[in-house]
């Protein structure tokens, strides 16, 4: 069955805070990104951790193989349960953040970010000077994450089943780019929770459709029927 991850797109310790107490087990994981853990870093983790929550952590880790080791060990020993580095990193670079990860007492999965859900074909080609779809490139780079000893992947809900083909079900992958109806924003590939379901999605992710909706809980409800739903 497909999980439930909460994005904490918030901009304060209360604010996040509130949403733990608000939604607790509603969901299966919460989301803690990069802007939020610059302003209060460390010990917000450790309150959702000592508060029961697991805790999906995004920094997308990227640089040399020994500094993303060590960022590794640092945050599992907070007791995440998930973590993404950059597969652009390389494959030392990914099998220096498995190795890492197994370290401590807690082993967090290790997900490698492949293309951004923001990113279009054109812009990708922009980036690489070559011609790869979006779909080629983020297949390729869900290999190699595989290949270095990676748990998943965070992907698209449009490259989900590619993946699940190319590596099997075993392989998770994490996806983002969740949206109820059709939205124009930021995301350039997005589906509804009941076609990432379809997909094969082991997680995903939403975040605006739930924080900005006048009934939080209503919403989950119905991302989780979606889901039911898929899977009847």
């Amino acid at each position: 069955m497909t999980k439930l991850i909460l994005a904490l797109n918030v901009g304060t310790k209360d604010n996040a805070l509130e949403w733990l107490e608000r939604v607790g087990n509603q969901v299966d994981l919460f989301k803690l990104q990069m802007d939020l853990f610059g302003r209060v870093g460390p010990e917000l983790v450790r309150h959702f951790v000592q508060h029961g929550a697991s805790v999906f952590l995004d920094l997308k880790f990227c640089d040399i193989p020994s500094v993303v080791g060590k960022a590794v060990e640092a945050v599992a020993e907070l007791g995440v349960s998930m973590l993404t580095v950059h597969t652009i990193g390389g494959q030392k670079m990914l099998e220096a953040a498995a190795a890492a990860s197994k370290s401590g007492t807690k082993k967090p999965l290790i997900l490698g970010v492949t293309v951004l859900t923001s990113i279009s074909n054109d812009e990708l080609a922009q980036l690489t000077g070559a011609h790869y779809s979006v779909k080629e490139r983020v297949l390729s780079l869900a290999r190699l994450a595989q290949d270095s000893g990676c748990d998943g992947v965070v992907a698209s809900p449009e490259e989900v089943s590619l993946i699940k083909q190319a590596c099997g079900k075993g392989f998770l992958v994490v996806t983002p780019g969740i949206r109820l109806k059709p939205s124009s924003d930021d995301q350039s590939r997005y589906a509804t929770p009941g076609q990432a379901a379809s997909s094969g999605a082991d997680y995903i992710v939403v975040g605006r459709p739930i924080y900005q909706a006048q009934d939080p809980i209503a919403v989950i409800k119905e991302i989780k029927a979606q889901i039911e739903g898929s899977n009847g």
